[in-house]
């Protein structure tokens, strides 16, 4: 008979049990969860229009979901040209993986549903974010609909326009003075009060990201892609995909893992220059901001994915950045400059050979541009 699920620290193979809720070890250590079996195409419930149809492979769930239909994003072949690749490479195609086409505009909404919906099946009411960007839209969001109080920390600095969505969601935001280290510190402090339901912390949150690698394996004929590009801050995607893909390896439904390749801003870039043998530096602002995370809490686990898979990581300039967001725009496609970095990193590999143009290169792209709507009017030099 297998083991419960249960909570693990990975780096000590120390396991608790899933009730009571918690959202770290004892010593604030990370946590992911025990092995959960993958599940054949046969258990997919091919009714249901949301991430849910994978619910097999995922924590057992009491009770309804909170689900809004997030996943089920398109997976759109479209040509990189422009001044991203050079002539010779020019019309390489890439599958764009939209996942901004979620009901709060971003990818973490694929968490949001998860995580909620366990915690408020283990009799969560309320729950505690910090974050002044997606992450915490994608919590007040989902608290909304599933009946839950939320309350968003965000720095004081935080301009008004990127908590309008969390306000509008009725969740309470408190303006912290200070960094964005000393907003993360005082969520810490406020965990003894309200649960702490970070995106950034709680492993539930991971078997939600863990669903992009279920639906690009069925989007893909139930194989797997040769190489997945995505933007990288704290890295819940990556390891999101790494989870999927060694579920599926394990179940016999794929035969080798996708490659996968970490982008994230030289000005902030710890665990691609980790992964790079690169010392590190000293992070400064950049236009990929929703990647600006300056001490990632699973870096080591995130290293272990890239590694395993045989991926990588790529460091994008801010040129580099600005002219993917622009290149992408003007082909239809309206990104924020931290997403957009997953398409300047498919041009950097595919001109370093690392990948190759008749490979399934799938680029995922994981926030709206309406939500960088300051940065990209500065981008095309215009007012708002």
């Amino acid at each position: 008979m297998p083991e419960p699920l249960a909570y693990l620290d990975p780096r000590t193979g120390r396991t608790w049990p899933l009730d009571p809720p918690r959202w770290c070890g004892d010593q604030q250590e990370p946590l992911l969860l025990t092995d959960i079996p993958g599940l054949t195409p046969e258990r997919i419930e091919r009714g249901t229009r949301s991430l849910w149809r994978y619910r097999a492979a995922l924590p057992p769930l009491a009770g309804d979901p909170i689900t809004l239909g997030e996943g089920c994003t398109p997976l759109v072949p479209r040509e990189i040209a422009g001044d991203l690749l050079p002539r010779a490479l020019a019309g390489a195609t890439a599958l764009l993986k939209c996942e901004w086409l979620m009901p709060s505009g971003s990818f973490k909404d694929r968490g949001a549903s998860v995580m909620l919906s366990l915690l408020r099946a283990q009799g969560v009411e309320a729950v505690l974010e910090d974050s002044s960007g997606n992450g915490g839209a994608a919590i007040a969001t989902y608290a909304a609909a599933g009946g839950m109080r939320a309350k968003i920390m965000v720095p004081a600095s935080t301009s008004p326009a990127k908590t309008v969505q969390s306000r509008a969601a009725g969740a309470e935001i408190e303006l912290v003075p200070g960094s964005r280290q000393d907003c993360a510190d005082a969520a810490l402090r406020e965990a003894a009060n309200i649960f702490y339901a970070s995106h950034n912390w709680h492993p539930f949150f991971l078997q939600g990201t863990k669903t992009l690698a279920y639906e690009l394996w069925e989007d893909l004929g139930f194989q797997p892609p040769d190489n997945v590009i995505v933007p990288c801050g704290a890295g819940s995607n990556v390891l999101g995909c790494g989870i999927g893909f060694h579920e599926l390896l394990a179940a016999g439904q794929i035969e080798r893992l996708p490659r996968i390749f970490a982008a994230q801003p030289a000005q902030c870039a710890p665990i691609a220059r980790e992964f790079l043998g690169l010392e590190p530096i000293a992070p400064q602002p950049t236009i990929a901001e929703g990647t600006a995370i300056a001490q990632p809490l699973r870096l080591r686990e995130c290293l272990g994915v890239l590694r395993q898979s045989q991926g990588g990581a790529v460091m994008l300039t801010e040129a580099e950045i600005a002219g993917a967001t622009r290149e992408l725009a003007r082909n239809g496609i309206y990104v924020e400059p931290t997403s957009a970095q997953a398409a300047a990193a498919f041009a950097k590999l595919l001109q370093a050979g690392t990948i190759s143009p008749e490979q399934r290169n799938v680029v995922v792209l994981t926030g709206s541009g309406l939500k960088a709507t300051p940065r990209i009017a500065e981008l095309l030099g215009v007012a708002l």
